[in-house]
């Protein structure tokens, strides 16, 4: 049997999946498409002090106010954000990588969200309806 999502109820699986009840009920892996349309990662490594990270330099205010817009937009099946380990381009960041599109937006600041916004996720709006 299945459930409606990972964390019991709280919200649909996206794109009309369905998860195994059940932790470790998959019978083993299998290759299958990615779940949203867009995937957007952000940078949260954090290195010893004074070591260029994108961790230190607000990289977290800026996946915050990305997922709040995600959520605030009803993009939460058609889009990801999440946040990442190293990128290994910390002397740039913070870094905001998008798939599949492969768009690298370096040196992000809590400023940029917008530009981001406008660019990535606003045009996904009409999808999720």
């Amino acid at each position: 049997q299945t459930s409606s999502s990972l964390s019991g109820g709280a919200s649909p699986p996206p794109l009309g999946l369905t998860f195994p009840r059940g932790a470790g009920s998959v019978a083993g892996m299998e290759k299958v498409s990615v779940p949203y349309k867009k995937v957007l990662l952000v940078c949260l490594n954090e290195r010893e002090p004074g070591v260029p990270a994108c961790g230190t330099r607000g990289s977290e205010e800026i996946l915050r106010a990305l997922k709040d817009y995600v959520k605030a937009h009803n993009l939460k099946r058609v889009v990801r954000v999440a946040g990442s380990g190293c990128l290994d381009l910390c002397g740039f960041g913070p870094n905001v990588f998008v798939l599949p599109e492969g768009v690298w937006y370096k040196g992000v600041t809590k400023a940029d969200v917008d530009r981001i916004v406008e660019e990535q996720l606003r045009p996904l709006e009409s999808a999720s309806t």
